[in-house]
């Protein structure tokens, strides 16, 4: 009697509810980040009256301008700049030509008398004089005394070309400098100074003082244009005065004064003056992320329940951790170096991928950076992000096998020492003291945070396989073992099928490894993927060890009806099994939509216009590497089996065609096997079976002696 078993119904909606619910999970993850990080970025108020005294240390939640102290420093920096003059050019130049003028003219007097003495004519000094003053400008005439000009006239030619150079030079160099009305008499005194301390003496010193005062005057006068100038730049120089975030704005026992009331209310710590922008940046914040996270599921096809149950569950955990670690974390005692982040993607790359466990990885990360601020809105603790995120990647790059108790200890240790390298580069890079005792309690908080995160990972991950059913490396294992409950039926039931299986998982293995995708899965579902024939085993040829054929009593349709059924049935019980989907999906892809030949052809020759369509398997087509392998593999086995004496040429063709019909059918259409995958894969399955049916010695008939053997 065949059997046939109840199929479930199809699950669509649930498949397409999964993309609501995952954008519902992604939703759930950003507003609880928003809500634990809501106080970070939005400082505490406080009621706070003037002259009162400060019942706590309050440091500046963010980074402000005092506008009204910058204001003062600029006001301050106007005054003190002084009134600005330009010098006229045109003054000193007048004064240096009257003093070349009265050096000039006694020369000119001394040579024309010189010339006189040739004609016998006398003069005398008061006609001398006379002549001398005639040469002269009207206003040396009238601030210059006559006993200066009679000096200068009577002193040797020598002597007063060096005192008219010595005079030129003093007077232009005071003069360029600028004389103003109100330093005259001190520029004339620093002039007098010099002349006294010159080595003119006697008469030409006192004379030389005389032309000094009635050379240098004011030549320097207020211009405005300057002033504006020299006051703009002075404001410019001034720099704004920072409240810093972190900065104490007042000490714990500090009476409160104007002055630091109003930098209070500026960095915004009394009550009635909290802000909602924010609150809007951390929104976005939030929002971004969740985008992000949605866009990583939809790229990598995660549309499952496991996924974003497993990523709600790790993400709030995660979350919630940083924020109760954040409460105790303060500048001195930094307790983030302690938290088990790589707990969370660890147990996302063991649970869905590396590539997610990566994606996430950043992602906590930067929700470090809010949620240990130091609940100072404005600032992001860098240092805590980035140390968060290389001890996540440590974790995710050293992380292999949990149920090795070594590889355990190494991927500690790889987490450890990513932890104390980071702190020493922010140590080093800080330019402060190395304090030994700072650095070995530092050091010991990031092994708790390796220790931490390899036990919550050991801890919680059978938690996740039991309780979501999530397929995971050591499931593999637990599933390969001969002694689980479905392989025994597989057993007992269907020996023949069994064997089949086990060789099906040994080639399957191979070619896996051979184009990179899950050795693993391919074998452990190779051991169930028939079985569906345990419904009825007799219509199997493996299973029916030499007894009458029951197809020959049937007819092609039936037959067919039979055969096609028996992935469905296969799905079926490992559903019941609640056997994990990946496993349920190789079984139920295994022949796809390939056609029962033996059947179609028998049918054929019956009825010429039987449809093809309803020999063949339903599907669907192969969706994975892992299920087109298995497809191709379990095909090959059973060819490879059914021959007589295979030889290595046989073996070849038999894959190659095998491989080539299922390609030109359309089988791997909607797996990711490329070409060079199919190639690699053949390559890799026809190694396995020559190893397996490898040249045997004949040996000779011995049967008459086996008596003396034994």
């Amino acid at each position: 009697m065949v059997k046939k078993l109840k199929m479930p119904k199809n699950d669509l909606f649930k498949r397409k509810s999964s993309f609501w619910m995952m954008l519902i999970s992604v939703g759930i993850i950003g507003m609880f980040f928003f809500v634990m990080g809501s106080s970070n970025v939005q400082p505490d108020t406080y009621e706070i009256e003037k002259f009162t005294e400060a019942k706590e240390t309050i440091y500046s939640p963010i980074t402000v301008t005092d506008q009204k102290s910058t204001d003062a420093k600029i006001q301050q920096a106007i005054q003190a700049v002084e009134e600005q003059y330009t010098v006229s050019s045109n003054i000193t130049e007048e004064r240096i030509e009257y003093i070349n003028e009265i050096f000039d003219a006694a020369t000119k007097i001394l040579s024309d008398e010189a010339s006189a003495k040739d004609t016998k004519s006398t003069i005398t000094e008061t006609e001398r004089l006379q002549n001398y003053e005639q040469l002269l400008s009207e206003e040396i005439i009238n601030n210059v005394s006559t006993e200066v000009l009679r000096t200068i006239l009577n002193t040797p030619d020598n002597e007063r070309q060096s005192a008219k150079e010595f005079l030129v030079e003093q007077v232009k160099g005071v003069l360029n400098e600028g004389v103003r009305s109100d330093n005259l008499e001190q520029k004339r005194m620093q002039l007098n100074r010099e002349i006294l301390y010159s080595k003119f003496t006697g008469d030409l010193q006192n004379a030389l003082r005389g032309l000094a005062s009635f050379a240098v005057v004011d030549n320097a006068f207020p211009d405005a244009k300057k002033t504006t100038e020299a006051q703009k730049e002075a404001a410019n120089n001034v720099d704004p005065v920072v409240i810093k975030a972190g900065d104490i704005l007042v000490e714990e026992g500090e009476i409160i004064t104007s002055e630091i009331y109003d930098d209070l209310a500026l960095a915004g710590v009394l009550k009635n003056q909290g802000s909602y922008v924010p609150l809007i940046g951390l929104l976005i914040l939030s929002s971004i992320l969740s985008f992000f996270m949605f866009y990583e599921w939809l790229k990598q096809n995660k549309l499952d329940r496991n996924t974003y149950i497993t990523l709600l569950i790790l993400s709030i955990g995660i979350i919630s951790i940083m924020k109760v670690f954040s409460y105790f974390d303060t500048h001195e005692f930094q307790l983030y170096l302690a938290v088990p982040t790589a707990a969370g993607v660890m147990l996302i790359k063991l649970l869905i991928n590396e590539r997610f466990a990566i994606v996430m990885a950043v992602m906590y990360a930067i929700m470090g950076t809010i949620l240990f601020n130091f609940e100072m809105s404005g600032f992001l603790n860098i240092e805590a992000g980035l140390y968060l995120l290389f001890s996540q990647l440590a974790g995710i790059y050293f992380l292999k096998n949990v149920k090795d108790r070594v590889e355990i200890i190494r991927v500690g240790l790889g987490i450890f020492i990513t932890n104390i390298f980071t702190i020493l580069i922010f140590v080093l890079l800080s330019f402060e003291q190395l304090d030994v005792t700072q650095l070995l309690k530092w050091s010991g908080l990031g092994l708790c945070s390796a220790f931490l995160s390899i036990v919550l990972t050991i801890g919680l991950l059978p938690f996740f396989e039991a309780g979501l059913n999530i397929l995971t490396e050591s499931k593999l294992l637990a599933l390969a073992n001969p002694n689980h409950p479905l392989l025994r039926k597989i057993l007992v039931e269907t020996p023949g099928t069994y064997h089949h299986s086990v060789m099906v998982a040994n080639l399957s293995e191979a070619a896996c490894e051979a184009v990179g995708a899950n050795g693993l899965l391919a074998r452990v579902a190779a051991y169930y993927h028939d079985i569906g024939k345990s419904v009825n085993p007799q219509y199997f040829i493996e299973n029916q060890m030499g007894k009458k054929n029951p197809h020959d009593l049937l007819p092609p349709e039936k037959s067919a009806e039979i055969i096609i059924n028996h992935p469905y049935d296969g799905a079926y019980l490992l559903k019941q099994e609640k056997m994990p989907k990946e496993i349920i999906d190789i079984a139920e892809q295994h022949h796809g939509t390939t056609l029962l030949k033996y059947f179609y052809f028998k049918a054929k020759e019956k009825n010429p216009d039987i449809q093809e369509a309803a020999y063949r398997y339903p599907g669907p087509k192969p969706q994975t590497k892992e299920a087109a392998i298995v497809c191709v593999c379990d095909s090959v086995e059973a060819a490879v089996r059914s021959m007589h004496q295979p030889s290595m040429e046989k073996i070849e063709e038999t894959v190659k065609s095998i491989v080539n019909d299922k390609l030109t059918d359309g089988q791997f259409d909607e797996s990711p096997l490329t070409f060079q995958d199919v190639h690699d894969m053949q390559t890799a399955i026809c190694e396995m079976l020559k190893g397996i049916f490898h040249s045997r010695i004949e040996y000779p008939n011995t049967t008459n002696d086996s008596s003396n053997e034994e």
